[in-house]
C-alpha cells in the first residue's frame, strides 16, 4: 500500500503512517488516557471502535481492561494486518475486526457500553458528523458512553480550515467547543466531561512520549531518508506550529440525552 502512495497528494494521516508514526491522535496518548480515566471500564463490557486501523488500540484496551471490542475498518489491508496482530496477541475471542464503512454502522445490530472514535469526526463534513453521531447514539446501550478525541478550533476558524486543507490534503473541519457540544446535542448526545489542550502531534516531546525514543528515532530516520516524505511532514509541522494558538485537541465523553 505504501509503495504506491503518492506522498505529494496523500492525506496527512497516510503520510505520517508511512513515516512510521503509530499514534495519530492530536492530543497523543496523554489525552486518550484522560478519556480512559473518565470511563472506568469494567471487565466484560463491550466497546465499538470506529476506524480501528491495525487493531493496536483494540488490543491495548482488551488487554488492559478485559473488555470485548468490535472494530470497524474500511481499508482491506489494514483489516488483514489488524487480524494478524490480534491473533498474535491471543485475543481473537475478544476482538473482532469488521471490514466496513463508518457511514454504514446500521449493518451492526449490537449495542455497546462504549463507542470510541479518535481523530475521525474532524475529517468529516457537517453532514457527515451528524450522520456518524446519530449512528453512534443508536449503538449505545442505556447508560452507554461515546468517547471522542478530536481537534478543536480556538479562534480564526477560516484560516485554520484553509491551512489544514492545504497541508494535510483532506477537508479537515474541526469545530469550536460550542460547536462540538451543539453537534452532539443535535444527535441526541450530551457532553458530560471534556478537556482541551495543545495540538502536539508533531512536537518532538509528544512524539517521544507517544512512540518511545526508539520509535521516534526510527520515524526521524525515515523522514530524513525520503525527500518527498520529508517535504510533506515538514509542511504539516510548519502549519501546526503556525496555527498553535488557534487549534488544539479535545477529548470528551457523552451519553444519550435522557427525556
Amino acid at each position: 500500500m505504501t509503495a504506491t502512495l503518492n506522498l505529494a497528494t496523500a492525506p496527512g494521516h497516510q503520510v505520517l503512517a508511512t513515516a512510521g508514526k503509530k499514534i495519530l491522535r492530536p492530543g497523543g496518548k496523554k489525552a486518550t488516557e484522560q478519556l480512559f480515566a473518565w470511563t472506568n471500564f469494567q471487565p466484560g463490557e463491550t466497546v465499538l471502535e470506529l476506524a480501528a486501523s491495525f487493531g493496536e488500540s483494540a488490543i491495548a484496551i482488551a488487554k488492559r481492561f478485559d473488555v470485548s471490542v468490535i472494530g470497524v475498518e474500511k481499508n482491506p489491508d489494514s483489516v488483514t494486518k489488524a487480524r494478524e496482530n490480534i491473533k498474535a496477541a491471543g485475543l481473537s475471542e475478544r476482538i473482532t475486526i469488521i471490514e466496513g464503512d463508518i457511514f454504514q454502522l446500521d449493518k451492526i445490530t449490537d449495542k455497546f457500553d462504549y463507542v470510541l472514535a479518535e481523530a475521525i469526526l474532524t475529517m468529516q463534513s457537517d453532514i457527515g458528523k451528524a450522520k456518524i453521531l446519530g449512528a453512534i447514539k443508536n449503538h449505545l446501550k442505556p447508560g452507554g458512553k461515546f468517547l471522542s478525541h478530536e481537534m478543536v478550533v480556538r479562534r480564526n476558524e477560516s484560516q485554520v480550515h484553509q491551512s489544514l486543507s492545504q497541508t494535510i490534503r483532506v477537508n479537515a473541519n474541526p469545530l469550536t467547543l460550542t460547536e462540538w457540544s451543539t453537534v452532539c446535542k443535535k444527535a441526541g448526545l450530551t457532553i458530560q466531561q471534556q478537556q482541551t489542550g495543545e495540538m502536539g502531534l508533531l512536537n518532538l516531546g509528544q512524539m517521544v512520549r507517544d512512540e518511545g525514543l526508539f520509535g521516534t528515532v526510527k520515524i526521524i530516520g525515515n523522514i530524513l531518508n525520503n525527500s518527498h516524505l520529508r517535504q510533506r511532514v515538514l509542511q504539516m509541522r510548519r502549519s501546526f506550529h503556525q496555527q498553535r494558538n488557534n487549534i488544539g485537541y479535545i477529548v470528551f465523553t457523552s451519553s444519550v440525552v435522557s427525556h
